[in-house]
């Protein structure tokens, strides 16, 4: 089995690459939505992220304000590496526990591991490659602008928060330019997939 990761600066393309990856016939694993069942009320993470940030991060169903907890986090450095150290390491055993299960069940997949800081928390390391997108940070800021609504600030706050897009792309095996057209994007991401192939074939 493959395991490739996929990662690239917040609202970078990541997201519609790893659906393009999807439809091309690789398992995607989304660290995203494994932190989130993770931080559901009842589990360790959500008490300790309580705990550790107040009740001000809970909403009124019971789950964990992720956008009120954005907005604490990212606007101080040492509270966000509190974050990710409440986390991280739950995400990475529940993410290595899905690998080794599907290692079993389809030694012959392309797993793609898509996951904002897989650079940063270095678990890029433990994957055989990894696939960084890219645009130009105008195009960041206006595409993080129109999905969240946040103002000008906070989207170069978030940005900031984040290791620069060059510093991830010198770790990469293989770049997606996500400024252009989403056909543009669509031919790169095929041309990857067609070297995967060729590696988990080799591998086998």
């Amino acid at each position: 089995m493959l395991r490739v990761g996929l990662t690239g600066g917040i609202s970078s393309g990541k997201s519609t690459v790893a659906d393009l990856l999807e439809q091309l016939g690789c398992r995607v694993l989304r660290l995203d939505a494994l932190a989130r069942e993770l931080m559901a009320p009842g589990q360790p993470a959500c008490r300790e992220i309580v705990d550790t940030f107040g009740s001000e991060v809970v909403a009124g169903d019971g789950t964990i304000d992720r956008k009120r907890l954005a907005g604490i986090v990212f606007a101080d450095r040492t509270k966000l590496e509190h974050l990710n150290a409440i986390v991280h390491p739950r995400v990475i055993e529940r993410t290595e526990a899905l690998l080794a299960d599907l290692a079993q069940r389809e030694p012959d997949a392309i797993v793609i591991v898509e996951a904002a800081l897989l650079v940063e928390s270095g678990y890029y390391h433990r994957l055989d490659k990894l696939i960084v997108t890219w645009c130009t940070r105008e195009q960041q800021v206006e595409r993080l602008m129109a999905r969240t609504g946040l103002s000008l600030w906070e989207a170069e706050q978030r940005l900031a928060a984040q290791l620069p897009q060059e510093e991830k792309r010198r770790r990469a095996d293989y770049e997606i330019d996500c400024s252009g057209t989403l056909e543009q994007t669509r031919e790169q991401v095929m041309q990857v997939v067609e070297e995967l192939r060729r590696l988990a074939q080799s591998a086998a």
